[in-house]
């Protein structure tokens, strides 16, 4: 073997390496995350409102969504003052028409319609029935990164993805059946679960075409600005002029209660970090394999929980982690010759036309 190659092969195998640790990565704080995220609900001034109807949940969950998303922007400006990378962000974010919408658009998808719906499922219904809707998001993903530019997922990758979401499921199995028995069964709570994979689903397939001429830590930054710009100049707006929740009085109670703010901290800085290993995940391995390993998040959603409420796992966590990965592991020992191209490009088309 020459030593080109070589080198080649040495980079690719980095290349995988440190993608699949970013995905895991992401896994992690996003388990996190549903800690503060679901108990945020119990503090004030949400746990004293009587949520008597669907309006003051949806509202509530607007005012969490948008101040979730105010908390993980804060911190991603921190950290790109850290990595100093100020002056990318303003030399890319002027670029609105040809960069800067596409992650405009993402935020539309990823946090008014996942990130929200994702809270409406967890207030309405519950935590583990958000975390299971959730998981379906990598099936969406891949499929349209496949159909918008041709990302390739082998025959191996796409039976690593089903494992996955698959034991996902049966994590969560006993938990979703008590809280759909328990709920007020309150339909929106089920379309907030829907909403949540299709949003995340189709937010990974558009960020994953725009973070091939965006740094990804600049990108994610112009992601949750376009977030907050939809949350405070459009959303919530609405939500003033036509609702009848007193909203801006929730808010000042939200940013005055110290459990509700070190709780909103604590939700951006997992879901910040997260969402930096997510994007970072996917120019290395791809959307389809960055979201299916970001996807053992619910492992460690449960984990977390069991640390905190002191309580071990029923007998199916057991039973889903080994089935989660046995499919991750599948996914990371693909041959590394078939993710060396991720995406059908022209020049492939061209090549194969030529063969014909």
């Amino acid at each position: 073997m020459s030593s080109l190659a070589a080198a080649k092969k040495k980079h690719r195998e980095k290349t995988v390496r440190w993608g699949f640790m970013w995905a895991l990565w992401t896994a992690v704080l996003w388990g996190a995350w549903y800690i503060p995220g679901s108990a945020i609900w119990y503090e004030f001034p949400f746990g004293s409102m009587a949520m008597a109807t669907n309006e003051e949940y949806i509202t509530v969950a607007a005012v969490i969504a948008g101040l979730n998303a105010v908390a993980v922007l804060l911190f991603m400006f921190i950290w790109l003052g850290v990595l100093g990378k100020w002056k990318d962000y303003g030399r890319t974010i002027v670029h609105f028409r040809k960069v800067t919408k596409w992650y405009f658009i993402a935020a539309i998808f990823g946090g008014l319609m996942a990130i929200f719906g994702s809270f409406l499922a967890i207030g309405f219904v519950g935590g583990v029935f958000a975390a299971v809707a959730g998981l379906m998001y990598p099936i969406v993903g891949s499929i349209l990164a496949n159909r918008w530019y041709g990302e390739k997922i082998s025959r191996r990758a796409a039976i690593g993805i089903g494992m996955i979401v698959v034991g996902g499921i049966a994590v969560f199995a006993p938990g979703i059946v008590g809280e759909i028995q328990n709920s007020s069964g309150a339909w929106l709570g089920y379309i907030g679960g829907l909403m949540a994979a299709i949003g995340w689903g189709v937010e990974g397939a558009i960020a994953g075409r725009a973070l091939d001429v965006t740094d990804p830590d600049v990108g994610l930054t112009l992601r949750f600005t376009g977030e907050v710009f939809w949350w405070v100049a459009v959303v919530l707006p609405l939500f003033l002029i036509f609702g009848d929740v007193p909203i801006l009085t929730i808010i000042g109670q939200t940013l005055t209660s110290g459990a509700a703010v070190i709780w909103l901290l604590l939700a951006g800085i997992t879901f910040g970090f997260c969402y930096v290993s997510w994007y970072k995940s996917f120019p290395l391995i791809g959307v389809g394999r960055g979201q299916a390993i970001g996807d053992l998040y619910g492992i460690f959603s449960i984990i977390f929980i069991s640390i905190f409420t002191l309580t071990m796992p029923e007998w199916n966590f057991i039973l889903g982690a080994l089935v989660v990965i046995t499919g991750g592991f599948v996914m990371f020992t693909e041959k590394r010759d078939e993710m060396e191209v991720l995406r059908a490009v022209p020049t492939d088309r061209k090549d194969k036309e030529e063969a014909i």
